[in-house]
């Protein structure tokens, strides 16, 4: 290891990769070669970080590999060169999601020299073992892994609201978005994962939940008690900067107070509704490349508070089916190890136990309207 490494949400990359851009063809030439326009998340913009910030490190580094491809490196034969998986490379930015390869010169450009690379590994593949002889299969992305677990099928458009937020769909074909709104990802099983991804989600609840004095239960009985369009009160909800849309310098907006609307309840339900207007700005997104949502599959640990369910329907304009509680991303890895045992061409289709609670709800077009506008009044705010 040379050091810690900068983790996704880290947007100090971010002048790296308006630089890689402009450097390597501009968001088009991106998004053709590698299905993405790359932000401060993408690993391509850290290596770019890396050589300008502290060159003796980036001098020393020899080999890069994401945490999955290092942990599953050190449980098998140190010996065999490591390997990695379609759905965690294509978040690098030196992948290309549609040939399955590496792109060892976007790396080299990013670096300032070349850098060893894993193997990529075919889906459900064993690429190891420990020495105690158990199978090792490749891994995945978080988002991938709960694709593979929720057992999603193709054009079903999933929203997760945990410590990121994003909405992502199973597709036939490889996107290649250069507004750069759509990240063209592959998923697990030799598919691709078309995916928009915000750094503001169940964090802006919590956060909110602590100015109130209150928990989580609490501030959904808040938002609850709210009417829609919290009054007039709209929260712009991007706390620590956000990647979609790409505003790494922005920060958190709260506009439209008057005397009478500054209660609890209209702030809460304003932070409810700050964090689904985000992401049906996702879901929009995700239509402008063909994934026209019917519904939405509701996940992650924000799906368990009562107003994120109640309201969601509302913001989204589409039903919105909540499963049971799980983790998906770690359900995912272990269909992917029983997939790799089983020697299966097809992921083997599985059954999601439990039930499924469904909501539905009037829209009320004010409430993005609303949040529309603010969003718009302050893009150049960061």
């Amino acid at each position: 290891m040379i050091r810690p490494a900068l983790l996704w949400n880290d947007v100090r990359s971010a002048p790296q990769a308006a630089a890689l851009i402009a450097e390597m063809g501009g968001p088009g030439t991106w998004a053709r070669r590698t299905g993405s326009v790359p932000t401060a998340s993408f690993t391509v913009t850290k290596l770019r970080w890396l050589a300008e910030h502290e060159p003796d490190a980036a001098a020393r580094t020899a080999h890069v590999m994401l945490p999955h491809d290092w942990l599953t490196w050190r449980l098998g034969d140190r010996a065999r060169p490591p390997a990695t998986d379609r759905g965690d490379a294509s978040g690098t930015g030196y992948f290309s999601p549609a040939t399955g390869r590496w792109l060892p010169e976007m790396a080299k450009a990013a670096l300032g020299k070349p850098a060893g690379l894993p193997r990529i590994a075919a889906p459900a593949e064993i690429v190891a073992r420990t020495p105690r002889g158990a199978a090792l299969s490749a891994g995945t992305g978080d988002n991938m892994g709960a694709a593979l677990g929720l057992g999603l099928g193709l054009g079903e458009v999933v929203v997760s609201i945990g410590t990121s937020g994003t909405a992502y769909a199973v597709a036939a074909e490889p996107a290649a978005d250069d507004s750069g709104a759509v990240a063209g990802f592959a998923d697990a099983t030799g598919r691709f994962l078309p995916l928009v991804a915000t750094i503001n989600a169940a964090r802006v609840l919590t956060v909110t939940a602590r100015m109130l004095g209150t928990d989580a239960d609490g501030l959904a009985r808040l938002a609850l008690a709210a009417p829609a369009g919290a009054q007039g009160l709209t929260l712009l909800p991007y706390l620590d900067g956000e990647r979609s849309p790409n505003r790494p310098g922005a920060n958190g907006v709260l506009r439209g107070l008057t005397s009478s609307n500054t209660t609890p309840e209209n702030l809460a339900r304003a932070a409810v509704e700050a964090v689904l207007c985000s992401l049906a700005d996702a879901i929009d997104n995700l239509a402008d490349c063909g994934i026209t949502a019917q519904r939405v599959i509701l996940i992650g640990g924000a799906a368990r508070s009562e107003a994120v369910r109640t309201i969601a329907p509302v913001i989204f304009g589409v039903p919105v089916t909540v499963p049971e509680p799980a983790e998906y991303v770690a359900l995912g890895a272990a269909r992917q190890a029983a997939w790799a045992l089983s020697g299966a061409a097809e992921a083997p289709s599985w059954p999601l136990s439990g039930t499924s609670l469904e909501y539905t709800g009037e829209p009320v077009p004010l409430v993005r309207e609303q949040y529309g506008a603010l969003r718009d009044a302050t893009a150049g705010w960061g």
